[in-house]
């Protein structure tokens, strides 16, 4: 049987970062967290915790926090007094959350654990049961997981002005392409590529600036440091008033999904509900 109170200890340090701040907030002696983290880790056998610094849970660790964080919600749920707020752990694309996600995210029955995620490997954390639901790329469902149809986020390949005449002089041909910086979000961000196979039929080798944080991806490419995928709600207004430009007139619709562990669904209706609503205003469909 798994130590609940060694459960509720790993997962303080997860959110916290640190033995201190776990035992601070579980009011107990910084000892005692380290007790219980040795025990769990010896029940278990094997690491649960980096201990850093920062101390990072191991993707077991996180395995556990996930699964402590469904116990308290599900016990939450049967309870006829209210009881602290359990955190919920999600997974969300970055341009979502900055363009239509967080508005849902109140209707959470607790604490929010966000990780960012690009959509395309969202479904990796729930498969992996780290997290209770997650916006995805696909459309699944996950074993397990419930899957609702989003609607379609739009990106539009877009430069600023100065840029397009630096660097596309002639045009947005493959030569150039090879030469211009592009800004991807993070290793795993694949529009870029994806847009550019589709408008010209194969791969190439860009140049790119890495820019992990949707706000800034868009402010970087308002300054013209490079060409990148943007999400049509985020620029939206700059392309209106010619701030930026599109680098051809079609667009990349990338459907999205929201996959909730079926165990959960009960307890995280009124996030679900939230989050069809929010997108259903926002998205295409």
């Amino acid at each position: 049987m798994i130590d609940y109170p060694a459960l509720a200890a790993l997962a303080e340090i997860a959110r916290r970062g640190s033995f201190e701040g776990a035992a601070q907030a579980l009011g107990i002696t910084q000892p005692a967290v380290s007790q219980r983290i040795k025990s769990l880790e010896a029940k278990m056998g094997q690491v649960l915790l980096d201990r850093g610094p920062p101390v990072t849970p191991t993707e077991a660790g996180l395995r556990l926090i996930a699964h402590w964080g469904q116990v308290q919600l599900l016990e939450a749920g049967l309870a006829m007094t209210p009881a602290a707020l359990p955190p919920v752990r999600i997974a969300v694309n970055g341009d979502s959350l900055a363009s239509w996600a967080m508005s849902a995210l109140p209707q959470a029955p607790g604490l929010v654990d966000l990780v960012i995620d690009d959509q395309d490997h969202a479904e990796r954390w729930l498969r992996a049961g780290l997290v209770s639901a997650a916006i995805t790329a696909q459309a699944g469902p996950v074993a397990g997981c419930d899957s609702f149809d989003l609607g379609a986020m739009r990106y539009v390949a877009s430069a600023s002005p100065d840029f397009i005449t630096r660097h596309f002089p002639d045009g947005v041909t493959p030569r150039a392409l090879r030469t211009a910086p592009a800004l991807i979000f993070n290793s795993k961000d694949g529009l870029q590529d994806l847009w550019v196979r589709q408008r010209f039929g194969r791969n190439i080798a860009l140049p790119c600036h890495l820019i992990p944080n949707a706000e800034a991806f868009a402010a970087a490419t308002r300054l013209g440091m490079g060409w990148g995928m943007n999400a049509e709600l985020i620029i939206a207004e700059d392309l209106r008033c010619g701030r930026l430009v599109p680098l051809h007139p079609t667009p990349l619709d990338v459907r999205l999904h929201w996959q909730i562990a079926r165990i959960m669904a009960p307890a995280l209706a009124p996030l679900t509900r939230a989050i069809r609503r929010a997108a259903a205003a926002a998205l295409i469909a």
